[in-house]
């Protein structure tokens, strides 16, 4: 993993390294055979192809190259083994102050999925997420200076990533691995209303009732429990960040039924989705309750007020 990194830093140094982004689109679209998540992802392409699916686009990344999906962007993935190597491609997402990375493999015919994953603490998450999303923004800006933006933000996350690869620590194994894994399958598929504890546990090779009562201990909050509430923290991401309807926020966090949406997100959050989006909107409408500048003699709240140049101000 250190070696492809140095290589991706060198490729990227001499401004060799593509980069795709899908366009931007309605986040948080709940549409068959595509799914989501409410942080960016991104896709190292080692051998073989990914072919991407998108609700406007598809592009099909090549070796060498690297596709950025950002948060929320419905995607499909295909993948495709070359003649003489078989498809590989490594895969990094964030969590709760945690990075993972995974290798994918062609586990059915054209279907990808983790052939092996570790995670590393990363107190500094935020900076790998701003980062990205800059790289997001500058890949579809117009401006003399875009490709200076774009490779300058490039190195620089691809530095984090070689940086945390060496000094990190990875590779959560044993009954806590089990559990951290669990969190990350439901934090990848909350999406999904079919998603239940005998599927996580298939997946990490236990049974439920094992995987259940392991989460229980580990985490003091049962399994089923879990789900529900991150389906419900990714509702309150929804309603406070896009302008879907409660339905659809509904229907995108994994539950079948708005009405019963609507009972458990009371449940959690003691007000319906309605009340709790009118709440943001009205908190958002309150002034700051920090001054903008301070002065030696005053403090100011305003934002600022152009004033209009003078007959002796000088043109720049």
């Amino acid at each position: 993993m250190r070696r492809t990194f140095d290589l991706w830093i060198k490729q990227a140094e001499r401004g060799l390294l593509r980069v795709r982004i899908p366009k931007e689109v309605k986040p948080a679209q709940n549409l068959r055979g595509m799914h989501y998540h409410y942080r960016p992802e991104i896709f190292f392409q080692l051998f073989g192809r990914t072919e991407f699916r998108f609700p406007r686009e598809r592009f099909e990344l090549q070796p060498g190259e690297i596709c950025i999906v950002p948060a929320g962007v419905p995607h499909g993935e295909t993948v495709h083994a070359d003649r003489d190597q078989p498809f590989r491609n490594l895969v990094a997402g964030f969590y709760n102050n945690t990075l993972s990375l995974h290798f994918a493999f062609e586990a059915a015919p054209h279907h990808p999925d983790i052939e092996a994953i570790e995670f590393f603490d990363a107190p500094n998450l935020d900076v790998f997420l701003t980062l990205t999303n800059s790289l997001t923004h500058a890949h579809a800006m117009q401006a003399p200076a875009r490709d200076a933006v774009v490779k300058g933000l490039l190195l620089a996350l691809l530095g984090l990533f070689r940086n945390i690869v060496e000094t990190g620590t990875g590779n959560l194994n044993g009954d806590v691995g089990k559990v951290f894994q669990a969190k990350v399958i439901v934090r990848e598929q909350f999406s999904n209303p079919d998603l239940r504890v005998q599927d996580i546990a298939a997946t990490l090779g236990c049974s439920a009732d094992y995987l259940s009562h392991l989460f229980h201990i580990e985490t003091d909050e049962r399994l089923t429990h879990y789900i529900q509430r991150i389906r419900i923290e990714g509702a309150i991401l929804a309603l406070g960040t896009t302008s879907l309807t409660i339905a659809e926020i509904a229907y995108a966090s994994g539950f079948a039924d708005p009405a019963y949406f609507a009972r458990v997100f009371k449940q959690h959050k003691n007000m319906s989705p309605q009340e709790f989006r009118a709440q943001l909107d009205a908190q958002r409408s309150q002034p700051e309750p920090q001054p903008k500048t301070v002065y030696p003699n005053r403090v100011d709240f305003s934002p600022g007020t152009p004033r209009k140049p003078s007959s002796e101000t000088v043109a720049v």
